[in-house]
């Protein structure tokens, strides 16, 4: 967390005692406030005092000292110009904040004022989590936002969150509820948050603020979210845009307000490269909170990586921009049918002509970040190579608008892009095509990128600079032809520079007429003469300051260029965001065919109706192993009158309740996202919210043990949910007494079914609850098929209807590897329980138990078989499941039978 307003230890004012060197950087220091000031020393950033020591732990670099301040040395350390960009990557990532400061002037000027005098400096940029421009600084396939979050305090506490991606443009707010801040919060994920004082103290007091966004935060002073102020502001950063400030409510402008403001500081004085902003209908979105997105791992895993989420496992785009906007929409899935259907209809057409959607998807790799190169050119920090991507992005959007107008016969959203591609500036391509060299340099400054043939000027001044030799010789050549003197020749020392030397018998012949206007004598020798001309004198001049002139006009170019590209804003970004749509839509197709997903019906019903629905993550998982994934149906579909229904799912851990759980609450997202599903068909009405209480937490951070925060997330679900939301729990009660968590359990399912009337499956241990299908109508009782064989216990991953009878708690544990006398000690216990609580109740039964005393030293006897003798060969044909099993596996177990059959008739 970075406190802005507060001056650090070093930022001291200057005094007659400084060095002028030093007073002018406690000058800047003082100006930039929370920052590490990289201070332009030549070829290298310094930094001083803390900075340094701060710097020089963090990056690994040597610490030193250069003078004494206040009788102290001065800690010293330094970074390299050209290796500047590694070193701010590595401050940026461990939460430093980093203000450049450049030499604004030549150094010769500073000389010019006297000997005393300091070349001019100057902070040209703050550079922050959420200011981040550079590729090599930016996740290339996430957005990087910057997010503000204001507080408005009339009668009611009001809340607005403005995010936008500095790097792209893309700029969004939303006015928020109390109790949804953190949920957004955890959706946008932002790299940096702004807020005051007062804002953070109460999000902290009411546990609404992400730990993880902490080290996130920048805090700022009230002032920066003044509304009034911020509506101006917003008028001249937005002028010629189509945006109202004032329509915007109190909140959201304070918000937007100091977001643009905090971009504009940071850039020092260029553009704001922020869009329009778009607001944001919480109505139109699917809610999916904080402890939602974290228990389905949308995007990463609960250990906090990306492999195992959802993203990493269906995102199958082939560019950057399609990979940023695929995560946004995976993490915001719509709720309106029609829009979804859109989306929908784009992804059936593509998957059903996999012919076309492989060269889409062939000619979207050549298609660079257009939006990201724009970026850096409107905050002048781009370089040939981002006119190079753009000039590459409009080629190939011209190419993918052309395969798609071909293809005929595309549903509307299709039809809007194709629109939106066969209109890019295909002559703005055709001129960075020609103007830009196949390899240009990072930097325009060091020149060599404008293709030869371009401008006819900086061919010669590049001649005259690295063809030299092949100038003077046509001169040569030319002054030979002239005066028919055929020994002649041009040479060059360090003295004279370039001279024309001849024969001494020749040397006469130029100085008579008609050559004598032309030929200057310089020098002669005892054999030989030399002169010079006008015309050598200028070549002279001229090829010392090729160089120089080369690069001069290169930087014409490159700002002519520039200017041509910055002109055409709103028809690159309309480029950029088709792009990216078409690169989802198509990745999309290709997942749908690749692993057999299907389109959804997804309307304004009740509906929930998974037919052979299959987890998307663990089902690749397993793939992966050689296996098979189990899929199972659900059927959850209600009425608007009664309601949407409730499976009371039981079965034994490991038997795969999680994961049928978390499957359905997946597809649910992905229909809503406008995927197609893992399912044998989908049938989904419209789900307004998405509630998972799945696994054990706790939040140490808050003082919240896990059965606490167990019962703040049911506390949320059951105040928040609707009867158009999907509702998934795990175990609810299980973390406090028996008797008390039973209540829980069976008190929540209650309401869920007639306060709530959403569609919901609830997984539980307690099986008492199975008898409430009796009283509530539109519950049914689920279980997880298991099998038992020799003692060992077999989970089917099956969904059946009924009840199980018991939880297979010690065979899992078994399986896990608790001891055997362990084992079997907690099997006698677990007996004599089941015995005395069926006519004594659980306390008595637990008071019997303990009269064993030593427990270990207790050996139950061995129980009597009762009932037929198993058939081991009956046991082991209820486990095969014949499709599923391969020719290979047929042949060993039909082996495995016969020597079961041998091994009975033998017995």
């Amino acid at each position: 967390m970075h406190e802005v307003r507060i001056q650090p230890q070093n930022a001291e004012p200057a005094s007659a005692a400084l060095t002028p060197m030093m007073a002018q950087y406690f000058e800047i220091k003082a100006a930039n406030p929370g920052y590490l000031l990289f201070y332009r020393m030549g070829d290298f950033y310094e930094l001083f005092f803390e900075d340094a020591e701060i710097a020089s732990a963090a990056l690994g670099i040597v610490l030193t000292k250069r003078g004494k301040h206040l009788g102290q040395d001065i800690q010293m350390c330094g970074v390299p110009i050209h290796a500047a960009q590694d070193y701010l990557k590595k401050l940026i990532s461990l939460g430093h904040r980093v203000a450049v400061c450049e030499q604004v002037e030549d150094p010769a000027e500073a000389r010019k004022r006297g000997g005393k005098s300091v070349v001019k400096r100057d902070v040209v940029r703050l550079v922050t989590a959420g200011t981040l421009t550079e590729d090599d600084l930016l996740p290339a396939r996430g957005a990087n936002f910057l997010a503000s979050l204001a507080m408005v305090r009339h009668g009611e506490t009001d809340f607005a969150l403005a995010w936008g991606d500095v790097s792209t443009g893309e700029t969004h707010v939303a006015d928020l509820a109390a109790e949804t801040v953190s949920d957004e919060l955890a959706r946008i994920d932002p790299a940096e948050l702004i807020l005051t004082d007062a804002a953070r103290t109460a999000l902290t007091e009411r546990h609404l603020l992400p730990p993880a966004l902490v080290p996130a935060l920048s805090v700022v002073a009230p002032e920066a979210f003044d509304s009034e102020t911020a509506t101006e502001r917003l008028r001249q950063a937005l002028a010629g845009e189509a945006v109202d400030p004032t329509a915007f409510s109190r909140a959201a402008r304070a918000a937007l307000g100091a977001l643009f403001a905090y971009v504009e500081e940071s850039q020092k004085g260029k553009a704001v490269a922020l869009r329009a902003p778009t607001s944001e209908d919480a109505a139109r979105l699917m809610a999916i909170d904080q402890a939602t997105r974290s228990s389905l791992e949308l995007v990463e895993t609960q250990r906090g990586g990306q492999k195992g989420s959802l993203l990493s496992a269906i995102d199958l785009t082939v560019t950057a921009a399609g990979a940023r906007l695929f995560a946004g929409r995976l993490a915001a899935p719509l709720t309106d049918a029609a829009a979804i259907n859109a989306r929908l209809d784009a992804v059936e057409r593509l998957a059903g002509d996999t012919m076309l959607t492989g060269r889409l998807r062939a000619d979207l790799k050549a298609a660079p970040d257009i939006a990201r190169a724009l970026t850096r050119i409107a905050l002048e920090r781009g370089g040939p190579r981002d006119l190079a991507a753009i000039g590459a992005g409009i080629s190939a959007a011209v190419a993918l608008g052309q395969r798609l107008g071909q293809a005929g016969d595309l549903p509307a959203e299709l039809v809007r892009i194709s629109e939106i591609l066969a209109a890019a500036p295909q002559s703005l391509a055709s001129e960075l095509a020609l103007a830009i060299d196949d390899d240009p340099p990072l930097m325009a400054r060091d020149g060599g990128f404008v293709r030869k043939g371009y401008d006819g000027g900086l061919d010669g001044e590049r001649a005259l600079g690295s063809e030299t030799r092949a100038v003077v010789a046509a001169l040569q050549a030319r002054l030979i032809d002239e005066t028919d003197v055929r020994s002649l020749k041009i040479r060059h020392n360090g003295v004279l520079g370039y001279f024309v030397e001849v024969p001494a018998g020749h040397g006469g012949k130029l100085m008579e007429e008609p050559h004598r206007a032309t030929f200057i004598h310089r020098q002669t020798l005892a054999n030989a003469m030399r002169f010079t001309t006008a015309e050598l004198a200028d070549l002279e001049g001229r090829i010392a300051r090729a160089h120089e002139a080369a690069l001069e006009i290169e930087a014409r170019i490159f700002a002519k260029l520039c200017g041509e590209v910055l002109g055409r804003t709103g028809e690159l970004r309309a480029l950029a965001d088709a792009l990216a749509e078409l690169d989802v839509a198509s990745a999309l197709a290709h997942l749908a065919g690749t692993r057999g997903y299907v389109r959804p019906t997804v309307d304004a019903s009740l509906a929930f109706h998974i037919e052979g629905g299959r987890h998307p993550v663990v089902e690749e998982m397993v793939k992966g192993e050689g296996q098979s994934f189990v899929a199972n149906d659900c059927n959850l579909s209600g009425s608007s009158e009664e309601g949407g229904g409730l499976w009371l799912v039981t079965g034994p851990n490991m038997g795969g309740k999680s994961t049928f759980l978390r499957q359905n609450a997946l597809i649910a997202i992905m229909a809503q996202m406008g995927a197609f599903v893992p399912a044998a068909s989908a049938h989904i009405g419209v789900v307004d919210r998405v509630f998972s209480r799945v696994g054990a937490s706790d939040d140490i951070a808050h003082g919240r043990s896990t059965f606490m925060v167990e019962m703040v997330e049911t506390a949320a679900i059951l105040n928040r949910a609707t009867r158009r939301s999907l509702v998934i729990l795990d175990e609810i009660g299980r973390g406090t007494a028996t008797f008390d968590g039973l209540s829980i359990a069976w008190a929540t399912l209650e309401s869920l079914h007639e306060a709530t009337g959403c569609r919901a499956l609830f997984a539980t241990h307690f099986h008492e609850l199975t008898s409430l299908q009796k009283s509530l109508s539109r519950m049914a009782n689920v279980t997880m098929k298991v099998r038992e064989w020799e003692g060992e216990v077999v989970f089917l991953h099956e969904v059946g209807k009924g009840a199980a009878d018991r939880s297979y708690g010690i065979q899992v544990a078994r399986l896990a590897g608790l001891p055997e006398p362990v084992l079997n000690r907690a099997r006698h216990v677990l007996t004599l329980l089941e015995q005395r609580s069926a006519g004594a109740g659980p306390s008595s039964a637990v008071g019997g138990v303990l009269d064993d005393l030593p427990l270990f030293a207790h050996q139950p006897p061995a129980p009597e078989r009762t009932g037929p003798e198993p058939d081991p060969v009956a046991d082991l044909i209820d486990t095969i499941r014949p499709d599923d099993i391969t020719p290979r596996d047929a042949i060993e177990l039909l082996y495995e039978l016969k020597k079961r059959r041998d091994a009975a008739r033998r017995s």
